[in-house]
């Protein structure tokens, strides 16, 4: 997990928030990730309005995207980075699948596959979460995860009802306004 790779290495992360302005959130956290040192933004989805799935009940809806990066940052490192960006926009962990005012997740990095308790790659839930799933379909149609298209996973998975795209976006380039 700590090792630097020779070469920069793809990788997938998605972001969501549902606290406060959780689109404006998520857009400041794609222009911090792209400020990031090792780390290349290669692509934005479109943002997506989600409802929540798993946690306390009565949470608001979420703003999920995701990004395509390349990285010359270890796994260790790229979840460090997405850890204290987390931190910087004062995440808690309190309650499992809790509201939280943002989440990054590392969801691959290349073909990596890893057991280890702080960085299980792929995500292990990634393939049944249409919040992560629509938004990495709609940046990349052709997209695999462990073999199957992602797109197919997405209309499988038990949240595809609940996903529809937040019009406009930080997708744009410049990623310099909220994403809603």
């Amino acid at each position: 997990m700590d090792g630097v790779p020779a070469a920069p290495v793809a990788a997938v992360l998605a972001l969501g928030a549902n606290l406060g302005d959780a689109a404006a959130t998520v857009a400041q956290a794609v222009r911090e990730l792209r400020n990031t040192p090792g780390l290349e933004v290669t692509g934005v989805s479109p943002a997506a309005r989600t409802r929540p799935v798993g946690g306390p009940e009565g949470q608001p809806d979420y703003v999920n995207l995701v990004l395509t990066v390349s990285t010359r940052l270890s796994p260790a490192a790229l979840l460090a980075a997405a850890q204290g960006i987390e931190q910087a926009h004062h995440r808690t962990r309190e309650v499992r699948w809790g509201p939280r005012t943002l989440d990054i997740d590392v969801i691959t990095y290349g073909e990596m596959t890893s057991d280890d308790p702080v960085l299980t790659l792929p995500h292990p839930r990634a393939h049944t979460r249409a919040f992560v799933l629509a938004p990495w379909s709609w940046l990349e149609p052709e997209a695999t995860l462990s073999g199957e298209r992602v797109a197919d996973l997405a209309a499988q998975a038990d949240d595809a009802g609940s996903v529809t795209r937040v019009p406009g976006g930080a997708e744009d380039e410049d990623a310099a306004g909220p994403v809603s």
